[in-house]
């Protein structure tokens, strides 16, 4: 194959107050015409520093020390600002992590695609407008003509990311560089994008360089793969090669940290040890401190990349102890429980409400409202750990905001320990503010960033007018979540991503609650954080018999974590019961839809099986919520009649006009979990 990309001895350092940290250590890689190849590793791994490297972008604040980044024979780290402008965005694409950002919310989408076409092919008017359009229908986005004139706002994060990559294609580029570009997105959305990543790859013969931590998406999509680990690549092999045989330990820490789905309950992720503190590297293995081989030589000598097979190498001397099957047990804390049967939540046929608009002197003038939820009936028992998963929008974040009261509901009734709650927190008595928490998705934007740990954890004991050692128990709240005490001194800033999260849990815990709303709180977390932050809760669970309210549209995470599970769609519960019954057929077909476009690392890319389409509707709003998606539909029923709730046995309920028997029929096609084998689309 042709050599596109050449990666030869990079090293680069950042200089912070007056030193320089090294963040790249002799990075050397390459990548053909047509092949993908991913970065993997945890954050501050150095990933996205690689892909920014690859376009020429360098901080004010970077040195490049030794190496060369070679782009169809010229090296970009000598170029010219005007030669590296005349590649970036034409020869190289790039599709960043957060769409929201990246596109211009002034700017209609289509208007951004035609000023890309001008800069580098000075193509203007209908020209530009129609290549516009046939990019959006290449991407997959319908009713270009309407979509090219909508601006970023008007679009779902599904489609701000197709226009991302529409963006990226624009000029028909040779390499493309993703960056986290499908994180925080749900599983139907992250399947279409690879979907359609895999087919233009094809289609155009471009090159990629996927930089994530999603291994099951790589597994899909990459024909290579480089793991990444404080700056050093420790491990590059085909795909097929690293799933089916790791050589470093590090990697097979990633592998083992990510859940699978096609797990029981209580056979959860093992979390790796410790964390990645770059100010504590020893001069030899940089993960020589995490890892469970280390010996005195691997703490002082540096490891050079060896290789351990055919087009497979791995920067350790100890690869044949690490390609054993596995170095260490799941995670025993996150285990089925014996838990109280009185409820402690109640949420009696809740309806939600958006568009209400607020007069200019506080009074309501009710505008257009949409309902995100509708006539939703749950419960959560003492103890027990109750799951919402769906795709974005489906209102899951809507539910858990109406329990914790920052959202009143327009029709239903939410009790708590058998009493009515008040539609709204500032309404309900302190008691039952104290015994409700909330952490929240995205801890950078929930923590205040001028408060030092400390405060933001004694902040609750004072709104609550706690009386005694507020200091005490400080300390206390931060080794629940296994935090040094000295960390109250710091700011959120000075702390990791997994670090910040657990501050988060810290805050809601020290309150003392009987019911943990978390909310999509595992998210934007690499594998492994999300392995400890999963051990974390799962110890606080059986430690304080705290309930949890549990939002996620990870379904391998909620499988190895929840007790019970009730999937929403469209604002509406489509099937509730044990988690253990939801993944067992029959399903939902909705469910069912979920379950399939769960990425997997026991079968690398491997086809997904295809449903046919789901039959046209009458242009009438549907009484069953997915019958516009559904493949089994059955036609004028699911139009005109309300789709019935139905016994499917074990505790489950399934809310659908096809019989239990039919449902019984449609199972996901299940891989062996022994084998990893290579699968062509």
């Amino acid at each position: 194959m042709t050599r596109l990309v050449d990666v030869e001895d990079l090293s680069l350092s950042f200089r912070t107050g007056e030193r320089w940290t090294q963040v790249l250590h002799g990075v050397s890689f390459h990548i053909d015409r047509g092949e993908v190849l991913g970065l993997v590793g945890e954050s501050g791994c150095g990933k996205s520093t690689v892909g920014l490297t690859l376009l020429g972008y360098r901080h004010n604040n970077a040195r490049i020390g030794t190496g060369r980044v070679k782009f169809k024979g010229d090296d970009l780290l000598r170029l010219s600002r005007p030669d590296l402008d005349k590649l970036r965005g034409n020869r190289i694409g790039f599709v960043p992590q957060n769409p929201t950002t990246a596109l211009n919310p002034s700017m209609r989408v289509g208007d951004q695609i035609a000023e890309t076409l001008f800069l580098h092919q000075s193509m203007t008017g209908d020209a530009a407008a129609a290549r516009a359009r046939d990019l959006f229908e290449l991407v997959g986005l319908p009713r270009a003509a309407d979509l090219i004139t909508r601006f970023p706002h008007q679009l779902s994060g599904g489609q701000q990311q197709r226009v991302c990559i529409a963006l990226a294609l624009a000029c028909d580029p040779d390499l493309v560089v993703l960056d986290e570009p499908t994180t925080g997105l749900d599983v139907t959305t992250q399947q279409q994008i690879g979907s359609l990543l895999n087919s233009l790859r094809l289609r155009l013969d471009m090159a990629m360089l996927y930089v994530t931590h999603d291994l099951g998406l790589l597994a899909q999509i990459a024909d290579r793969i480089g793991v990444m680990y404080a700056g050093h690549l420790v491990e590059v092999a085909k795909t097929h090669q690293l799933f089916g045989a790791p050589r470093h330990p590090y990697t097979q820490g990633l592998i083992d940290s990510v859940p699978r789905i096609d797990k029981p309950k209580g056979d959860g992720p093992s979390p790796l040890r410790g964390f990645l503190r770059r100010n504590e590297l020893p001069p030899g293995c940089a993960f020589a401190p995490r890892c469970d081989l280390a010996t005195p030589r691997c703490r002082a000598e540096p490891q050079a990349l060896l290789e351990t097979g055919r087009n497979h190498l791995a920067a350790c001397w100890r690869w044949p102890d690490a390609a054993a099957p596995r170095l260490r047990q799941s995670n025993s804390s996150v285990s089925i429980r014996r838990m109280d049967t009185a409820p402690l939540l109640q949420v009696q046929g809740v309806s939600i409400a958006y568009g209400q608009r607020h007069g200019i002197w506080g009074r309501l003038f009710p505008g257009r409202l949409t309902d995100a939820v509708r006539r939703v009936d749950i419960t959560v028992a003492r103890g027990e750990t109750f799951a919402l998963v769906g795709e974005s929008g489906s209102g899951k974040s809507t539910m858990a905001r109406a329990v914790s009261g920052l959202l009143a509901p327009r029709e239903g009734r939410i009790l708590f320990n058998g009493e009515p709650l008040a539609p709204l927190v500032r309404h309900r008595t302190p008691d039952q503010r104290r015994r409700i928490q909330f952490v929240f998705q995205n801890p950078e934007a929930s923590l205040t960033p001028r408060a030092r740990i400390g405060t933001i954890l004694a902040r609750p004991l004072e709104l609550l007018g706690e009386a005694g050692d507020i200091r005490a128990r400080v300390a206390a709240a931060l080794a629940d979540v296994r935090l040094d005490g000295a960390y109250a001194r710091r700011f959120p800033d000075e702390l990791s991503g997994g670090e910040r999260q657990r501050v988060a849990i810290a805050r809601a815990l020290i309150a003392d609650p009987q019911l943990l709303i978390c909310d999509e709180v595992l998210s934007a977390l690499d594998v492994s954080v999300q392995a400890n932050i999963l051990e974390l809760l799962g110890k606080l669970r059986a430690d304080r018999d705290v309930a949890m309210l549990f939002i996620s549209h990870d379904l391998a995470v909620v499988r190895s974590f929840a007790d019970r599970v009730g999937v929403l769609f469209g604002g509406e519960l489509m099937s509730v019961g044990p988690v253990e019954r939801i993944y067992a057929p029959p399903h939902h077909p909705y469910t069912l839809s979920l379950l399939e476009a769960v990425p997997r690392i026991d079968v690398v890319r491997a086809s997904k099986p295809r449903r046919p389409a789901a039959p046209r509707l009458p242009g009438v709003k549907p009484k069953c919520a997915y019958a516009g998606r559904c493949a089994f539909q059955l036609g004028q029923t699911c139009v005109d009649v309300e789709p019935p709730w139905q016994d499917a046995g074990g505790g489950l309920a399934i809310r659908c006009h096809i019989p239990v028997a039919d449902l019984s029929e449609h199972a996901v096609p299940d891989a062996s979990p022994t084998r990893v084998k290579e699968v062509h689309t």
